[in-house]
This record gives structure tokens, sequence and C-alpha cells, in this order.
């Protein structure tokens, strides 16, 4: 039997556990998350004028932790980050996936700004030099840190094992700390989906058996990845074909 290896930090990866498990029965499935969030830093002094750009849940719960506003208009750069800020009462647009779709978004809209992009240490675009480059005011506060944590005892053993092992990278950062920490001791066939070609390309030449890119960099994008993954890697072991079943994002 194939191996899910979930490298997300939490909460994230126990979610996607459980929706992987509810649509393929049987699937083992290993959570390893190789970042820790930690909440803290600060934020400028509010006007109220502000337009908030988030690019993630956990920016969305790290500016949450350090003011009680919630009426500053918000873009989002995806559905499931445009909930999250719902969720915690603020009006948040979504946009379609990627920083490029983001920045659109906000061009299309004629929004003027000043902007603020609550963040974490460590992000894949540069979105408040992107508005500044356009002619806006925006800044940025680092409101969480991704503290990198090490491959736990069961996913060093997945890596050594004989089943292949499918691993989703849904970030740049993600895909360089994967093999960094799995160093020389992958043995297993490793099959990878990728968020986005920038993901792909933290993947060394010949680690992967099968490598494929999400069609969109979306959650439902991914998981149609996997599912595809997974019926191979059942089909080579022999194993029973299963129906997948679409899980929550």
């Amino acid at each position: 039997m194939p191996v899910l290896l979930i490298t997300r930090p939490e909460p994230e990866a126990s979610r996607m556990a459980a929706a992987m498990r509810a649509a393929y029965p049987g699937l083992r499935v290993v959570v390893s998350p190789l970042m820790r969030i930690v909440h803290g830093g600060a934020l400028p002094v509010l006007t109220g004028r502000e337009v908030l750009v988030f690019t993630s849940r956990h920016g969305v719960a790290g500016f949450c932790r350090l003011t009680p506003r919630r009426d500053l208009a918000a873009y989002a750069v995806g559905e499931a980050t445009a909930e999250a800020a719902r969720a915690q009462g603020l009006d948040a647009r979504a946009a379609g996936g990627d920083a490029a779709a983001l920045l659109a978004l906000i061009s299309a809209d004629g929004a003027r700004g000043p902007f603020l992009h609550p963040r974490g240490e460590h992000v894949a675009a540069d979105i408040a030099g992107a508005l500044r480059a356009r002619g806006h005011a925006a800044a940025e506060a680092v409101v969480y840190a991704q503290q990198a944590q090490p491959l736990s005892p069961g996913a060093r053993a997945a890596l050594d094992g004989d089943a292949p092992v499918i691993v989703p990278l849904m970030s740049p950062r993600s895909g360089r700390l994967f093999f960094a920490a799995a160093g020389g001791a992958i043995r297993a066939p490793l099959h990878i989906a990728a968020m986005s070609r920038n993901v792909a390309e933290t993947v060394p030449p010949g680690a992967a058996t099968r490598l494929i890119v999400a069609k969109s960099p979306d959650m439902g994008a991914l998981r149609a990845a996997l599912g595809a993954l997974v019926q191979d890697a059942l089909q080579v072991t022999g194993g029973k074909r299963v129906e997948g079943r679409e899980g929550p994002q």
C-alpha cells in the first residue's frame, strides 16, 4: 500500500490527512510537519484606511491576534484564506490562488490602498514590493514565524521502505526543507504533487519517480494531482483501485 506523507504545518496537516483518509479509505497517511507556526510580531499603527492583503490563513490568524480591528477591507490570495478572514469578521475578496492573480484582482478593482501585508518570515512573493512598484503605498508586517522541524521517525521509516511515498509540496520553502531533511535517506519510490512550477523546481533531478504539477495553484487542483498519484501507485503495487471522493479544503 502506498504511503501519503503530509509535511504541512498544523492544523492544516491533520485536516488534509483526514480529508485524504476519507477520500481514499485504507490509504496509509503519515503526518510529519516540517514547519511549526509561531505567532508573534507587531503591527504598525492602524489608521482605518488600510487595505489588508493576506497570502495565507496564518497571516489572517497572526493579524487577528494582534488587533481587534475588523473594519478594514481585505484581499486574500485564494478562497480558503478568504474564508479564514471572513470567519474572523473581515470582509475579504478572494483571488485565484497565487500572487499574480492577487495583484491582478487588486488592479482590476482599482483599489488604492494604503496596503498592509501581514505575512510570515518567509514568503514566496514580495507582495508589498510589487504594489509599491505599481505606485501604491504598501507596507508589510511579520506576524508569524515558520520554524523548521525534522522529519518524524515514521516519515523516515516510510522514505526508507519499499512502498511508494506520495508527497504534496505546497511552497518552494517546503520543497527545500523536505529534501534537506530527508538528505540521502530516500529509498522508496517518490511521487510528488507540486502546487506550482516554482515548487516543482525545488525537486532535485532524478529524485522523484513521478512529479505532477497542479493545474492551478489551489487545493482543489492539488487534490486532483494527489488522486492521480494515489491511483497510479496503487496499480504499481498491485493494490485495489479505489474511487476517490472529494474531500474538504
